[in-house]
């Protein structure tokens, strides 16, 4: 890195830049970093060493890239979150000064929307790996490890253990804590708090055991509904 006062971009030993790449004051990539083109780099943004960002990926001011990171073509890292103060004049934005914090080792899908915090960070554990089309919101917290598949959505402020699953589509309500190791299956509407080593289902999001005697029982009804529609007319 260059030791320059804030200002110009430092760049390690082996780094490659795509064409039509933009960096900001203050980026600093680390050794062997590789951008692709169309790559968007705001003011200050941090590069670990050996990491890849594809083409046109935008990085919001601020963002902090740790090694060995892969970051897919077209994701938006550290762009300003969905918050807003409604008033009857309409609705007015809140400020978002928080940074966007993605440790090391690990992979951002294509197309993946990780926003900036509001009132503190947010950040990706380590080794956690998203798939493409995910959205995180501002000043979520994703533990080490997490597999997060296609189309996950995961509201503001909730805090994700290490070690979670969850699969594609699944939805999480704001403000929640998802405990360590739980697995979520595909479109999972996760409304409260999971507690560590739960395997949910369903919306909304329960224990599999319940879910599936719930269906079950439904199923059992079918029969005897007909029958009762019979005695009415009858």
């Amino acid at each position: 890195f260059s030791s320059g006062a804030g200002g110009g971009v430092g760049v390690g030993t082996g780094v490659g830049v795509g064409p039509w790449a933009v960096l900001g004051d203050g980026v600093r990539l680390g050794a062997g970093v590789q951008i692709g083109a169309g790559v968007v780099l705001e003011d200050g943004v941090i590069v670990g060493p050996d990491s890849r960002i594809g083409p046109r990926v935008f990085c919001g001011r601020g963002t902090t890239i740790g090694a060995r990171v892969i970051i897919q073509p077209g994701a938006v890292i550290g762009a300003p979150g969905f918050g807003y103060l409604t008033s009857p004049d309409g609705h007015r934005r809140i400020p978002h000064p928080g940074r966007c914090v993605i440790e090391d080792d690990v992979e951002v899908g294509a197309n993946c929307c990780i926003d900036r915090g509001s009132v503190g960070d947010t950040v990706i554990g380590q080794g956690t790996k998203l798939d493409n089309l995910v959205h995180i919101a501002h000043n979520v917290r994703i533990g080490r490890r997490c597999l997060v598949l296609g189309q996950v959505g995961i509201a503001g402020s909730t805090v994700v253990g290490d070690g979670a699953i969850l699969a594609g589509q699944v939805g999480v309500s704001g403000h929640l804590r998802i405990g360590d190791g739980v697995r979520a299956a595909a479109q999972a509407g996760i409304i409260g708090d999971v507690e560590a080593g739960i395997e949910v289902t369903g919306f909304p999001a329960r224990g599999n055991r319940e879910f599936l005697r719930s269906q079950a029982v439904l199923y059992r009804l079918v029969p005897l509904i007909k029958d009762l529609e019979a005695l009415v007319q009858e």
